[in-house]
């Protein structure tokens, strides 16, 4: 079987290393930047390279930045009596396309997971605690995702946040608009039972 180069291993290896990508994907990856136009290929390095070096997490928020506050927080037109709580900047990224919320977000970078060693202090609850007593919120909206681990983080910043008088709120659960009920998985019947509302 034919060697290749200590070059194309390493670049194989790299790509192996990403979430979800194989030795074959990572094959078939490492080929395609040797195919492609070397600009191509080098823009690419230079956008990692650019990403790495200048976005960082917002000094309020902890979303993704470029300067001290994300766009989010720096955008007067927010709603500053709302404030929506999530565990990822990808989940703040999925709520802002849908365009409905326009208040402000705080991303906890994770949530309370004991079996994966990591506890309330890995996160950035005493961020958020802070956030509220200085803040003017009105309405904590907790959109955690529905996992046991979700839930339970839900619950242990509903408890931080007792003492304030702010309204909390969840995401609704349930069955969409246009969902057969037949095809409709158990916990997403069990979330829309437990949850149901006066007609």
């Amino acid at each position: 079987m034919a060697q290749v180069s200590d070059s194309v291993s390493k670049v194989i290896e790299e790509f192996a290393k990403l979430p979800g990508i194989g030795r074959k994907s990572a094959e078939r990856l490492a080929y395609h930047i040797l195919r492609v136009p070397k600009t191509e290929a080098l823009g690419l390095a230079d956008a990692i390279r650019n990403v790495r070096e200048n976005v960082h997490y917002c000094s309020s928020c902890f979303n993704l930045a470029e300067a001290e506050l994300c766009s989010i927080c720096a955008d007067p037109r927010r709603d500053r009596t709302q404030l929506c709580v999530v565990e990822q900047p990808r989940d703040l990224m999925a709520l802002e396309q849908a365009g409905v919320f326009r208040g402000l977000y705080h991303v906890l970078l994770g949530r309370i997971a004991p079996l994966d060693g990591i506890g309330p202090d890995q996160l950035t609850l005493q961020q958020l605690v802070q956030r509220v007593r200085q803040g003017e919120f009105q309405e904590i909206v907790m959109a955690t995702n529905p996992t046991v681990e979700g839930d339970g983080t839900a619950l242990h910043i509903s408890n931080l946040l007792a003492e304030f008088p702010v309204s909390m709120t969840r995401l609704a659960r349930g069955i969409t608009t246009g969902s057969i009920l037949e095809y409709t998985n158990k916990e997403i019947l069990a979330d829309a039972l437990a949850g149901r509302q006066r007609l």
